[in-house]
């Protein structure tokens, strides 16, 4: 059961709503004789609640008032309170809402498919099929999330699959990790690639046997995207609204998007002024393709609010294992001489990671090879020690391959942060243990070794799947799909994880003091989940849905 409350709901709806939702509601009127009793509007009682605060406290009761944590602790706080509502637990479990700090949410076409829970190619085509019927002949598809690793022909949909289900209609589909995509022969026919077409720049063509396209476009299937017509802004700020409000059935309260333009800002304003529906908080994170762009935004809009905000600059360093094209200090396994590449000249990044700095600004830059990871590091350490500040949080935005300790070393003494992708160890097995072997493979997405040389670790999902549990599952068990386990040196225990997808991830975007854990004065975004999540069985971690979403106090999602 689902229910959805307007930001400006009534007290009184909400009252009807959590009565419906079977809420114990009742009056403290036996306490209500006492000068010490304070009025509040919420209390939670008989549940474990996870404050997330240093000491990990872990209470029986918690107290909101005006959308914020008043207080809490055991159960006799419940006759320090008169709560207009009180919410028995009933041994389920409270904790802050997770706090994704680097993901990807957009507003979709008519023409896009959510491909990110497909199985097989049979069913890509059948929603392809079903796509192209819709739209009908002429007309562009596209789509995401497909992963050759979790369909079960084991291989990737190639423009053959895609020519026998819609043949009038040009189709790209891009994979799980943005880093590669599949074209339909209209497809690449409009973007001018056949069996003659060089490699683009920093990109590969997958050929077969004969030198023909397979349809397959690593790195730089942007040449295709590109040709694909603009949505309507109406499509966009509609379907905008509903994916960042499907967030919030995971558990999710806050993001940071990872790669938007100042004139995606705009449309994010729009559908936060609306609210027509409940929304997470939300950050932005801009590429620093225009800077008298970026800053003038920023001049404008200031530090924006506490729902939308502009976040910390993006540096786009090397490419993802996807690719394949992450930048290594070491050649990749059976390829002797690769080693990935930049995305970027060095002297351009070196510049703009001064730049960005200096104009006071926060960085959050992608690296996910070694050999990028340490160039980086440098560049950032050079940088501060020229000219030093004192709480500037920069940080690395996946920091897949381990580093030399030397370089983590460094990020200790700069404080040089991470938010890294657990889950990627899980969904992206196949990938790394095609590139990658032994050491290299078993230390990928590294979380003990980087914490305990003293650096500050967030979680998040870059969507690899966008639900935390994979997260919190994949750091914990340091698993893959397969069941075996990467480096379990490199794991890290379940209330780490739940600090690094909470706590971490808001004092990554500065907003530690208003989210990211329980504590009195932080704004009550919680969520409810039906089992001890410290205790679960690991296996089960996956399986473990979310039952209820507050925002401010106020019920947002329900199972």
């Amino acid at each position: 059961m689902r229910f959805i409350f307007s930001s400006v709901m009534s007290a009184s709806l909400a009252a009807v709503l959590f009565l419906s939702a079977g809420c114990d509601d009742q009056l403290a009127g036996s306490a209500a004789d006492s000068g010490d009793v304070e009025s509040v509007d919420l209390l939670f009682h008989n549940g474990q609640i996870l404050i997330v605060d240093d000491a990990f406290s872990i209470h029986s009761v918690l107290a909101v008032a005006d959308g914020r944590v008043v207080a809490s602790g055991g159960e006799e706080l419940m006759s320090r309170y008169r709560a207009q509502k009180t919410v028995d637990l009933s041994g389920q479990t409270l904790m802050p809402g997770f706090v994704d700090s680097h993901t990807h949410i957009s507003g979709d076409a008519q023409r896009y498919i959510d491909l990110t829970d497909v199985s097989s190619i049979v069913e890509i085509q059948s929603l392809v099929r079903d796509k192209a019927a819709l739209l009908g002949s002429g007309e562009w598809i596209t789509g995401y999330g497909w992963s050759e690793d979790e369909l079960v022909e084991q291989r990737k949909p190639s423009r053959y699959d895609l020519d026998d289900v819609a043949p009038d209609n040009p189709v790209v589909l891009t994979r799980a990790g943005a880093h590669s995509a599949v074209a339909s022969s209209l497809a690449l026919q409009a973007a001018n690639i056949d069996a003659k077409t060089p490699d683009p720049d920093g990109g590969v063509i997958e050929r077969d046997a004969t030198g023909e396209p397979t349809g397959i476009v690593r790195e730089r299937h942007g040449l295709i995207l590109q040709l694909v017509p603009p949505a309507t802004e109406a499509e966009l700020r509609r379907s905008l609204a509903v994916n960042l409000n499907s967030l919030l059935a995971k558990g999710i309260t806050s993001i940071t998007d990872a790669q938007k333009t100042p004139e995606d800002y705009r449309r994010w304003q729009s559908v936060y002024a609306e609210r027509a529906v409940p929304l997470p908080r939300a950050k932005l994170q801009f590429e620093w393709d225009d800077p008298a762009a970026v800053k003038a935004l920023i001049q404008e809009v200031g530090d924006g609010d506490d729902w939308l905000a502009i976040g910390p600059i993006k540096i786009f360093v090397d490419g993802g294992f996807t690719g394949p094209a992450a930048y290594t200090l070491k050649p990749y396994r059976d390829k002797p001489e690769y080693r990935g590449y930049l995305n970027m000249a060095q002297a351009k990044l070196v510049r703009q990671i001064n730049e960005i700095h200096d104009a006071g600004l926060q960085m959050g830059i992608h690296a996910i090879g070694d050999a990028a990871i340490v160039l980086v590091v440098d560049t950032l350490t050079q940088t501060l020690q020229r000219s030093p500040r004192q709480d500037h949080r920069h940080y690395l935005n996946h920091f897949s391959m381990r580093p030399p300790q030397e370089t983590m070393a460094k990020m200790a003494e700069h404080n040089i942060h991470i938010t890294q992708q657990p889950n990627f160890t899980y969904t992206l097995e196949g990938r790394y243990a095609a590139n990658l072997d032994g050491w290299r493979l078993a230390h990928n997405n590294p979380l003990r070794s980087p914490m305990d040389a003293g650096i500050t670790v967030a979680l998040s999902s870059d969507i690899l799947p966008i639900g935390p549990m994979v997260g919190l599952y994949a750091a914990t068990t340091r698993k893959g799909m397969s069941g075996t386990v990467y480096g379990p040196d490199e794991a890290i225990t379940i209330e780490e994880a739940v600090r690094g997808y909470t706590l971490t991830s808001a004092f990554i975007n500065f907003d530690e003091d208003i989210k990211g854990s329980l504590e009195p004065g932080k704004y009550a975004d919680m969520i409810v989940l039906p089992a001890d999540i410290l205790t679960l069985p690991k296996e089960e971690l996956m399986a473990l849905d979310v039952a209820q979403t507050y925002l401010q106090g106020e019920l947002v999602y329900e199972r």
